[in-house]
């Protein structure tokens, strides 16, 4: 084999890594998105938690209808 056609293969096998790789990453940046939206979720339901033990369930009752009523 010549060395222009292992340059050549090389070169092809390269730009499949890179195209492989490509499509991969998008799955990655997509994954961390959802992620990232399930984690905010998870957030504020911790947050709620915190608040009912903290200020007691009438008082966040109380809270709630007061902000539903504007």
């Amino acid at each position: 084999m010549d060395m222009e056609a292992v340059i050549a293969e090389t070169d092809k096998r390269l730009s499949v890594h890179e195209a492989v790789c490509a499509e991969r990453y998008e799955g990655i940046l997509e994954s961390f998105d959802k992620g990232s939206k399930r984690m905010q979720r998870i957030e504020y339901l911790l947050y709620a938690v915190i608040a009912s033990v903290f200020f007691g369930k009438d008082m966040i009752l109380n809270i709630l209808q007061h902000l539903i009523s504007k």
